[in-house]
Formats: structure tokens, C-alpha cells, sequence
């Protein structure tokens, strides 16, 4: 609970340091950042085996309002004196689990211990086990909806942990004034009898004074490294991007990758679409890996399994189908679009018959009023405890194991990055162990009751599906 009438006003400008190294948590800060007013934000990429390429960093970079001076690539071991020198008034850790963990650590060491903020960077349903668990020792978990504040706190009931949560309005979904606000535009379907039109974004009744989106025909996918896991549903997909190419060669089908050959992503991808595609595919299906702002300023429709990127379409007035063709459930990630109107067939994106959300499902799911984004206060308002000495401080305890087990979580994350011989001995003999545990732990989840399983609730117990481990 925050303290009332404690404030940081008059107090100075604020530090901030957002600590991040894969490309979406890099584009998630940044963003998160740029929409806070009066700071001095400064994002920090650690060198890890999923750091963005500098390509990819501009890319994530790209409308956040993040300037590039304000940007420092760095080791890990340069981290505590980088951050003693800095002094910063509040830290947004941003990278998966154990990176978040890892981190902490960090800023337990610093003399001047800042406010430390958390949070994942995009959709988080179901909410899940570990993501809450390995920042349990956040001063503030940022969530990004309604339904969010909800399954987190039932989450941290069911697991018996407890961070306080504060909402913020996800940054991709903040709504831009230069588009036509979503419930005021509508996807007409492609023409009967054969027309070659495809869909078109119109406006029902559109605003007086407020610039209107230019007509734009493409069909945009928003490939994800984790669903659906299966190689054959991922080649489906790729059939059905060709066939959306054949049926209107007028039109552009745009399969948005994040990861250029030789790049990571935040997630491992075992099948690439590229190398799901047949050499010879029609010449309106192309590859981007520019910014999802770039590709939808050209889009028709979006077409995703369950990627962040749906929010974002519908921020800008572009129509979605969040395909449900491989079922709707935790582990497609898709439950989310439950009663939002947006989940549809493969038929209907090769016909272009996209949908925006019904209004009822917004304000609860990413579209909530911004007065409610209240995030921000909450931070003030901890700095301002932190300085009077009323916060205290919620330090990562020492890993059971010992140094060898801290060396292992240290590895784990930094990889080649992590050059100590404890590190390297860690990996070896942990890995098969860890390997070991998983499957075990998997097989009490089938004996007791599987939440991935159960689609009545927004959160899950056990470990994910999707055997996405950190270490590269």
C-alpha cells in the first residue's frame, strides 16, 4: 500500500534506468518510459546470448521517444558501477525471469538502493507461475489491463506470493490520434464474384479535424517464435499466407519477423517460417523485419495467433483475426481474445474478413481508460517512502546451493557472456539435472491437475509447455 501525501514533487527531476537485453523487452521499456513526462530515462542493454543486434535495437526503438544518446550497450560486469555512477532514482528491470532475477542481485549491491519496477512486455494471459515468481522482489509489478490485476492477484494467492501490482496503459495501445479510432472503422470483405478488391479500411462516421488513414491494402502476419509449437500447424500458416498472396495478387501479404538469420528473439523459434516457405511462393508475399508501426501504417488487416501485435493493430484502426484455427487455449496463448470478435479461420484471412474488437471487451483487456493507468503515481510514491526510509527494501535472497547454484543462474543467463570458470562448471553439471527436474516437475503437473489445462481461470501452476529455455 502506498503511503498517502508522500510525493516527490519539488524533489527533482527523476532518474530512471530501464535495464533490458532481448528485442522486445528493449522496445516494451523504452516505450513504457516514453510515456512518462518530466524524467530522465535511460535504457541499459546487458550483453547477453538474447541482446538485440543494432539493427534490431533501432528497430525496437523506433516511436518510443527513446533518444539513441540516452542509450548504453554494456557487460555485465560493468553494470554496479555503472549504475553506482548514476544513481538512479528508480530501475525498470525488463527481460525474462531469470534475467529479472539476475539483475536484482545487481541492485541489491548498490549503495544508494533505487526503486525497482517490473514487468512483462506485452500480453500476460494466462498469468503465469514463474513470470510472478521471479519478480516477487520487485517493489512494483507493472500489468497492463484489468484482467491482468486479476489473475496476477489470484496467481499470488494460489503460490503464496505477494508483489504489489500497479496498472499502466500497455504502450502499444495507447491510442494515436492520427488513426481512426477502432469502434469508428470497419474491414469490408472482398467483393462477391470474384472481385479483386480485398478488404479496405473505411470510415463509418469519421472525426471532423482529425487526419484520416490513407487507404492500405496489406495483409500483415505477426509471426511468434513460441505458437503453435507444432512444425505441421507453423506450415499450415505458411499454405495459408500463400494462398492469401494467390487469391488477390494485388495485395501484399507481409509475414513481420522480428529476428533477421543470425539474430535472437526473446524466445526460441525452432521452425522458421522462412524455411517453412518454398523457394519459388508468389511475389506479393514478402518479409519484413521492420518496426509493427511501419508494417501496419500499410495494413489492411492483421492476421496473429496471439501476439502483442493485435493490441497494437487495434490501437491504429486496423482489423484483426487472432487465428483459432489449432483451437483457442493457455497454451496457444490465445484465450485472451475470448469474446472479443477478433478470432476467426485461415478461409477468412485468405477472403480478408477482418474485425475489430466488440466494445464490451476493451476496457477490461489493454483499452482501459488512461485516468486508470495509475502506475506512474505509484512510483512517485515509493521513491518518495524510499527516500524517508519507509520502503523497505525487498532483496532476491541467496540461491540455495550455494555459490555453485548462484554461479549456475548467472550462466544460465549470461552464456558466453559469463566467462568464469564456476560459471562453466555450473552449466555443465546443471544442465542435465535442470533438464531432469523439468520433465519430472511436468510429469507431477499431468499427476495433479494440469492449469494449462483449465480454461475457466487466467493464470497456471505449472511449468509452460513450450521448453523455451534462456540459455542459448
Amino acid at each position: 500500500m502506498s503511503t498517502p501525501g508522500m510525493s516527490v514533487s519539488g524533489s527533482g527531476t527523476l532518474r530512471v534506468v530501464a535495464i533490458a537485453d532481448a528485442d522486445s523487452f528493449v522496445k516494451w521499456s523504452a516505450s513504457l518510459l516514453g510515456g512518462v513526462p518530466g524524467i530522465r530515462p535511460h535504457l541499459l542493454i546487458v550483453r547477453t546470448p538474447l541482446t538485440v543486434s543494432v539493427e534490431q535495437q533501432r528497430t525496437a526503438l523506433t516511436g518510443t521517444g527513446m533518444p539513441a544518446e540516452n542509450v548504453t550497450r554494456i557487460s555485465f560486469a560493468e553494470t554496479v558501477g555503472w549504475l553506482e555512477g548514476q544513481r538512479p532514482d528508480v530501475v525498470l528491470l525488463a527481460g525474462r525471469g531469470p534475467f529479472v532475477r539476475l539483475m536484482g542481485r545487481v541492485v541489491d549491491r548498490l549503495t544508494r538502493r533505487p526503486v525497482v519496477v517490473a514487468g512483462m512486455p506485452g500480453m500476460a494471459i494466462p498469468a503465469q507461475r514463474g513470470a510472478l515468481d521471479y519478480r516477487r522482489y520487485a517493489d512494483l509489478l507493472v500489468v497492463h489491463s484489468h484482467r491482468e490485476e486479476r489473475a496476477f492477484a489470484e496467481l499470488g494467492r494460489r503460490i503464496g506470493v505477494g508483489v504489489p501490482t500497479a496498472l499502466a496503459t500497455l504502450p502499444f495501445a495507447r491510442l494515436r490520434s492520427r488513426m481512426l479510432a477502432p469502434d469508428r472503422a470497419r474491414v469490408l470483405a472482398a467483393e462477391p464474384h470474384g472481385s479483386s478488391r480485398g478488404a479496405m479500411l473505411v470510415s463509418e462516421r469519421p472525426d471532423e479535424g482529425r487526419e484520416k488513414r490513407e487507404p492500405a491494402t496489406d495483409i500483415v502476419f505477426a509471426a511468434q517464435a513460441l505458437v503453435p509449437v507444432g512444425r505441421e500447424e507453423r506450415a499450415e500458416i505458411a499454405a495459408t499466407l500463400i494462398r492469401a498472396a494467390e487469391a488477390d495478387p494485388g495485395r501484399r501479404v507481409v509475414l513481420k519477423l522480428r529476428s533477421r538469420p543470425g539474430e535472437t528473439e526473446t524466445h526460441r523459434e525452432r521452425d522458421s517460417y522462412l524455411d517453412l516457405l518454398p523457394s519459388r511462393h508468389p511475389a506479393n508475399l514478402v518479409v519484413s523485419y521492420d518496426s509493427m508501426a511501419s508494417a501496419l501504417s500499410t495494413a489492411a488487416g492483421l492476421v496473429t495467433v496471439s501476439s502483442t501485435a493485435a493490441v497494437e493493430a487495434v490501437a491504429v484502426g486496423v482489423p484483426v483475426i487472432a487465428l483459432d484455427s489449432f483451437g483457442v487455449s493457455k497454451s496457444l496463448l490465445n484465450t485472451v481474445f475470448v469474446g472479443s470478435g477478433l478470432l476467426g479461420g485461415r478461409a477468412e484471412v485468405v477472403a480478408g474478413r477482418f474485425r475489430h474488437p466488440h466494445p464490451d471487451w476493451l476496457r477490461d483487456n489493454y483499452f482501459h481508460p488512461s485516468s486508470e493507468s495509475t502506475w506512474w503515481e505509484r512510483v512517485e510514491q515509493l521513491v518518495a517512502m524510499r527516500r524517508s526510509g519507509s520502503l523497505p527494501a525487498r532483496v532476491v535472497p541467496a540461491a540455495r546451493g550455494g555459490a555453485m547454484r548462484e554461479a549456475w543462474h548467472r550462466a544460465s543467463v549470461l552464456g558466453g557472456e559469463d566467462r568464469t570458470l564456476r560459471g562453466a562448471a555450473a552449466l555443465a553439471l546443471g544442465a542435465p539435472a535442470t533438464k531432469a527436474l523439468a520433465a519430472l516437475r511436468r510429469g507431477r503437473a499431468s499427476a495433479d491437475g494440469d492449469t494449462w489445462a483449465d480454461a475457466s481461470t487466467d493464470f497456471t501452476l505449472e511449468p509452460n509447455p513450450f521448453h523455451d529455455s534462456i540459455r542459448r
